[in-house]
């Protein structure tokens, strides 16, 4: 069995953690949990169930077995589970797991949920002046061209576009493959490249931003509860951003830890990207030796303020978009009435 490419969805994983940390916690056996699990399971679950029983038979321990499949458990579940079997609380971590999934996926979810209603808009705006310049335009050029009127600028533009859709159907067919094909690989190779541009857009920046504080928070947090060490949980932690300068900023501090300096110290570099409050929250928290409670203040805190960013950014895009989309429409159309108007007025004067 190929374990690389196995997948799971959130739901499945919440599921098969969530079953497992229950039935541990009833004090039933490892290998015991994982047949009873095993029983009713279908598809990948079974699949990762039935390679854990293997595994566990041959005496091997359950992050190991977790660590064949990749694309399931990212390094930072693993290094979780390795760290809660040698200290005996396997039952516990994998609850506090399910719930940091769960609420990645909730989060995750929020911004999906922000973005649906823009992508839904733009997508109603290609298909209706997709369909004007190919089915409404042709007619009315042709109207035009016979009855020889002078069209204005905005018409022959209009026209111009409408001959390039419609006499290149196939070039454009074919261009148009070509361009997702090629931005495919290209997201592919140079993903940090690509992204780096999406995330240079002045509103997206800010975002982005505050999502990589509140995963980065939320994922420390958990790791430092589960006895991880400080040094591990940056090393962790810096593959779960999306920013570069927010990855730069975690390796910064890692190396100020290393050097004998304090969490707050490392970030202080980073005044720009890490609030200053939040700043002083991890400070107290390490001052009080609660660092791990800190971190998981500041991730519920963050989580806020991404949903009102998300908020205020949906409520600032709706009405742009709509703006801009009857400016294209509504010129589009005058465009087309204008040269009638000015047949009209011709066979009024004759």
């Amino acid at each position: 069995m190929n374990t690389k490419n196995l997948t799971l969805s959130h739901k499945d994983k919440i599921a098969l953690l969530g079953n497992f940390a229950t039935m541990l916690s009833a004090g039933i056996s490892i290998l015991e949990s994982v047949d009873s699990l095993l029983e009713d399971a279908k598809g990948n679950p079974k699949k990762v169930l039935a390679a854990l029983r293997v595994d566990l038979t041959q005496g091997k321990h359950v992050y190991a077995s977790f660590e064949k499949f990749p694309n399931i458990f990212d390094q930072v579940t693993i290094n979780i589970i390795k760290a809660s079997e040698e200290a005996g609380n396997l039952d516990v971590t994998l609850k506090d797991i399910k719930n940091h999934i769960q609420k990645e996926m909730e989060f995750m979810d929020k911004i999906r949920s922000a973005m649906i209603y823009p992508v839904m808009i733009f997508g109603v705006f290609v298909v209706v002046l997709t369909g004007i310049l190919v089915f409404v335009i042709p007619r009315m050029a042709t109207v035009f061209l016979r009855m020889r009127v002078e069209l204005p600028l905005p018409t022959k533009i209009m026209i111009f576009m409408s001959d390039i859709i419609t006499k290149n159907t196939l070039a454009l067919g074919v261009g148009l493959v070509v361009f997702i094909t090629g931005f495919i690989l290209l997201y592919k190779k140079k993903r940090s490249f690509v992204l780096g541009i999406f995330f240079a857009l002045p509103v997206v920046n800010q975002l982005v931003k505050e999502i990589d504080i509140t995963r980065f928070t939320r994922s420390m947090s958990l790791l430092l509860a589960s006895g991880l060490t400080i040094t591990q949980t940056l090393e962790l932690s810096e593959h779960i951003v999306m920013r570069k300068d927010v990855s730069k900023l975690i390796k910064h501090t890692l190396a100020m830890v290393l050097s004998g300096k304090r969490v707050s110290e490392g970030l202080r570099a980073g005044r720009g990207i890490v609030p200053m409050l939040l700043i002083k929250i991890i400070e107290a928290g390490e001052k009080t030796g609660s660092l791990d409670r800190s971190l998981k203040e500041i991730s519920e805190y963050m989580d806020y303020e991404v949903s009102r960013t998300l908020d205020t950014l949906t409520a600032l895009l709706e009405p742009i978009m709509l703006i801009f989309i009857g400016l294209v429409v509504g010129g589009m159309m005058l465009s087309i009435i204008g040269p009638i108007y000015g047949l009209i007025s011709q066979i009024s004067a004759r």
